[in-house]
């Protein structure tokens, strides 16, 4: 029995399909791509910090998304991965509360610090001459302590509700980890205040995020045109990156939590998505298009692997 009165003491994970074949070839798949999140993101975070190069507003805010993609895809990706080698997955009631707990405390803070990004990418190109004056590390140091803070904000506000919720009776969530939507939807009790709380927190306040990010972008765009051709691509280069990266972590968490309590097949693996491909997909992005951040992961190789390499 639970404290909050729920007879419910663990949950069902559906997971992605009941073919042991398919499961297997899963675990190869998202231990591959969890690897790769891990490698690529610390890549991005220790370069920042260990090369002076990097010292720049900019990195800071780049290595502090790639900490937070570390942390929001271990939340949950590694007891995904596990559970393909499982016949009957579960999650304890607690387990599964601090799954959703964390995974909105990362996201939260993820969303936040997309905005400083564009702020900060703002400031650059459209007030070039004032940006060592407004982005200084006062200011930065602001924005990283905001995206802790909202993140914790933008948790507690549904958890504190959700963990109060009686559970007694089903028990099965049709996903691979415990999603606030579904667990809302097996509480046994009338929760549709709850679900509108969701659709505002998670689903309507990013929509609004990304309306205003896209509008900041748009600015910017049009801002350039004034450049010369070589700076106007290169601003172009870094804000296809941010747009893309903006585009891949709000698309998903759009469709899943604007209209949150209809049941849609593709929300599975939008799910699947945000929490496992995004995180790889941002190193990938900002790496593969940015000279100076490249660069910096060859000196790191070759002043740390290599030596070792050598002997």
């Amino acid at each position: 029995m639970q404290m909050n009165g729920s007879s419910v003491s663990e949950f069902i994970l559906l997971g992605l399909s009941s073919s042991q074949e398919i499961q297997f070839l899963f675990f190869a798949i998202f231990l591959l791509v969890y690897v790769a999140i891990i490698v690529g993101n610390l890549l991005i975070v220790i370069s920042v910090i260990f090369d002076n190069h990097l010292h720049s507003p900019m990195y800071i805010l780049l290595a502090k998304l790639s900490f937070f993609d570390l942390c929001f895809s271990s939340v949950a990706t590694p007891k995904v991965i596990a559970d393909f080698l499982r016949m009957h997955k579960t999650i304890s009631f607690w387990g599964c509360m601090a799954q959703m707990f964390f995974m909105h405390f990362f996201g939260g803070g993820e969303m936040s610090l997309l905005i400083a990004m564009a702020i900060d990418r703002y400031v650059a190109i459209c007030k070039p001459l004032h940006y060592k004056n407004i982005m200084n590390y006062r200011v930065l140091i602001v924005f990283l302590l905001l995206s802790w803070a909202i993140g914790f904000i933008h948790t507690t506000s549904q958890m504190a509700f959700t963990v109060g919720l009686p559970f007694c009776g089903p028990n099965v969530v049709d996903n691979i980890f415990c999603d606030l939507p579904l667990v809302i939807k097996l509480s046994c009790t009338e929760t549709y205040i709850l679900e509108l709380l969701v659709i505002a927190d998670s689903g309507l306040l990013s929509l609004v995020c990304f309306i205003l990010l896209l509008i900041s972008y748009i600015i910017m765009l049009v801002t350039i045109w004034q450049y010369s051709s070589s700076a106007s691509s290169k601003a172009v280069s870094t804000l296809s990156a941010h747009i893309t990266v903006v585009t891949l972590f709000f698309g998903p968490v759009i469709v899943i939590y604007a209209f949150p309590f209809y049941s849609y097949s593709m929300d599975k693996f939008l799910s699947v998505f945000y929490s496992i491909i995004t995180p790889l997909l941002n190193p990938i992005i900002y790496t593969l298009r940015n000279q100076e951040m490249k660069a910096a992961i060859k000196r790191l190789c070759s002043q740390h692997i290599g030596p070792w390499l050598t002997y």
